[in-house]
């Protein structure tokens, strides 16, 4: 071989050789791992996090810490997860709000979820319910019709609260309203927990949201569940029908948290990250742990995790143009 073909040659595996030790080493020194959350410490997001951040840390021996940046339905995080370095030392923590919805809602997210993001691993698996306050609609009204034909009824108190603007129970609000003829006006908050003070208060007389944060007033008969989102009836709540069931399309995608790299982090290294966050998610401690959180442990491959973002977020593109909904 000539000295030119040996030089390139070893020029290769040097390459080669540098990338498999980075993928080594970046799991096994002690460099703290950063795992980014788009919203404030405490809320549900934030707490799955935590949750996670422990598990790795005993599943890495490394140090696991928790970032918050807050702010802009998990935007200002992804843009930081986009401008970190690919060299294992920061992941990001999303709910399907950032990475599915964001991206169709907004003229400037900031980042490209495709190009800009290396999807690792499912963590949760997160359904919203449709409640009512039965003090305000009524005893009688025990199904998603049920409350239509209360709302057709009603035309001055036919609001529905939402957690967020631009979220997907605001979507589902139009959907509804579509499917059943009847007008329904979404009414954002900022948050689970001020839309489930007013409708446990009646200030709105059903509401879109969380389980977690729903399902305390519903087991002291404060509130009723009408619905669940998602494409079959939840393991928690087996007596809560689907929106489908009801003869409702349009509602089958379910949000989620997963974990995501920069772009161009080193295949190898993504594998090994999914199989520790596999192992910490599958554990019967991680599941009892979240399960005041209304939501539920999940696991994937990296690649279903891509597919599932990129389901939801054509799911999403196609509601936002049925509702002539305008980009923010």
């Amino acid at each position: 071989m000539k000295p030119a073909s040996l030089r390139a040659l070893a020029a290769r595996l040097l390459v080669a050789a540098s990338v498999m030790a980075s993928c080594t080493l970046t799991l096994a020194d002690t460099t703290p791992l950063r795992i980014l959350v788009g919203f404030p410490a405490g809320g549900s997001t934030d707490l799955i996090a935590r949750q996670l951040a422990a598990g790795l840390q005993t599943e890495l021996a490394r140090p696991v810490v928790v970032e918050n940046r807050a702010g802009a339905g998990g935007q200002i995080a992804a843009q930081a997860l986009k401008a970190a370095r690919p060299d294992g030392h920061t992941l990001f923590l999303s709910n399907g709000h950032t990475v599915s919805i964001v991206p169709v809602t907004m003229a400037n997210p900031g980042f490209d979820v495709a190009k800009d993001f290396a999807p690792v691993g499912l963590v949760t698996s997160n359904p919203d319910v449709f409640a009512v306050n039965p003090a305000v609609v009524g005893t009688g009204v025990t199904d998603i019709r049920g409350f239509a034909a209360w709302a057709q009824a009603h035309a001055d108190q036919n609001s529905v609260g939402v957690p967020a603007p631009g979220s997907g129970p605001e979507f589902a609000v139009g959907v509804l309203g579509r499917a059943l003829s009847t007008p329904m006006t979404a009414v954002p908050y900022r948050g689970d927990g001020p839309l489930v003070q007013d409708l446990v208060a009646g200030q709105v007389p059903a509401g879109i949201g969380g389980v977690g944060a729903i399902l305390p007033y519903v087991e002291s008969g404060k509130l009723r569940l009408l619905a669940v989102n998602g494409p079959e009836r939840i393991a928690r709540l087996p007596e809560v029908p689907t929106y489908a069931e009801a003869g409702i399309s349009g509602l089958e995608e379910m949000m989620f948290t997963a974990v995501f790299a920069p772009a161009g982090t080193p295949a190898a290294l993504l594998r090994q990250y999914n199989a520790a966050i596999a192992k910490v998610v599958n554990a019967p401690a991680f599941a009892q742990r979240i399960a005041s959180l209304g939501v539920t442990a999940a696991t994937s491959t990296p690649e279903a995790l891509g597919l599932r973002v990129e389901s939801g977020r054509a799911a999403y593109g196609r509601l936002v143009k049925t509702l002539d909904y305008k980009l923010q």
